[in-house]
């Protein structure tokens, strides 16, 4: 009887469910992903993370590189290039960004549906229509003294950062150029490469500083003018690595007429992408 009672005794004692191994793994995990693959996708996302944080800090350093350069010349110029440069990136650099931020959606896509030439197709598309829409802009920045004396700027404030804004025209048709290849490149997770081209051009763009500013004669101009020779120095580079990198070889097959096509499709995506970043 005594043995009877014990074995009921340890019977009601036991959990009604035993956890196996398998169970207690699932419980190490999280909603049901192992803790290993959580590890393993931060690891990745960093390792892209990192690179394009590089590149937005060093192609941002070139506007920084450039202002402190003007700023031995003086208050006058310091204040003229500051103006410019704000003026020029509500009226050109934001747009350009945010219309190129299109690609994000039409590359990713076509990628994600192993299209890779159509990659191609898309970047070259999203130039032409960067490259069209630079040009009004053009017309705001060559007429930006003009503007800022109608907003009641001071004048001597206005004529430099409008002589400033003029040497910066041919700036515009890089950098929307440069923002189609960065997102060409990092929608196929090619992100070193990017970086290294940033890297390369803010160091060059330091030499140029100083030659253009102090040996020159050019003064806070040539300021304005290494901005332009340093982004196209980036385009070029970014360009002969897609055509000439095998990593490449899939999504830029070379210049197509496709290009011309659904160009309204692209740009009722990149307004308001645009007006976003605006």
């Amino acid at each position: 009887m005594e043995r009877e009672d014990q074995n009921q005794s340890t019977s009601l004692q036991s959990p009604l469910i035993q956890h196996s191994g398998q169970d207690n793994e699932k419980q190490r995990s999280w909603g049901g992903i192992e803790r290993s693959e959580v590890v393993e996708e931060v690891k990745k996302q960093i390792w892209l993370a990192g690179p394009l944080i590089s590149v937005t800090l060093l192609n941002f350093c070139l506007t920084v590189i450039s202002v402190m350069f003007v700023g031995h010349l003086g208050e006058l110029a310091l204040s003229g290039a500051s103006m410019a440069n704000s003026f020029a990136s509500v009226t050109g650099f934001s747009l350009l960004v945010g219309m190129a931020s299109a690609l994000d959606t039409f590359c990713g896509q076509s990628y994600g549906a192993k299209q890779y030439r159509m990659l191609g197709i898309h970047m070259q598309r999203a130039m032409l229509i960067l490259l069209i829409v630079s040009i009004p802009l053009a017309i705001i920045w060559a007429n930006t003294r003009s503007i800022l004396i109608f907003f009641g700027q001071d004048h001597e404030i206005a004529e430099e950062a409008g002589s400033y804004a003029r040497f910066m025209l041919p700036c515009l048709f890089p950098y929307g150029l440069l923002q189609c290849l960065n997102r060409f490149l990092q929608t196929q997770n090619i992100v070193f490469p990017m970086m290294c081209s940033s890297g390369i051009t803010t160091l060059v763009h330091v030499l140029i500083c100083w030659i253009l500013v102090f040996k020159s004669g050019l003064g806070s101009k040539g300021a304005a003018i290494a901005n332009s020779i340093s982004y196209w120095l980036n385009v070029i580079l970014l360009s002969l690595y897609v055509k000439f990198s095998p990593s490449c070889a899939r999504s830029w097959t070379g210049f197509s007429k496709e290009a011309l096509h659904s160009i309204p499709t692209f740009v009722r995506l990149a307004i308001p992408s645009a007006v976003m970043v605006w």
